[in-house]
């Protein structure tokens, strides 16, 4: 999961922020690392770039980029359906 945490800092340009500051199970958004709705579309866009994997509907963005393990693990079952 550093891997996706160093890609996600790269992606938002959160110069201030190392992997090891993220948890795991931090959320993303608000009271966590306070990402807004212009960060969810980059994210959007990193699932795209990095992984090939495009969200089915806007419903599910709240879910999968919940923390970085509800990102980890869309990943994980998208990537093998890819394949």
């Amino acid at each position: 999961m550093s891997d996706l945490k160093t890609q996600i800092i790269a992606q938002l340009n959160l110069q201030d922020v190392k992997p090891e500051d993220i948890a795991d199970d931090q959320p993303l958004f608000v009271e966590g690392l306070g990402l807004d709705s212009i960060d969810a579309l980059e994210l959007i866009v990193l699932l795209q770039q990095q992984y090939k994997i495009k969200l089915s509907n806007a419903e599910e963005g709240p879910k999968v980029f919940r923390s970085v393990r509800t990102m980890a693990e869309y990943i994980t079952a998208h990537q093998s359906r890819n394949v």
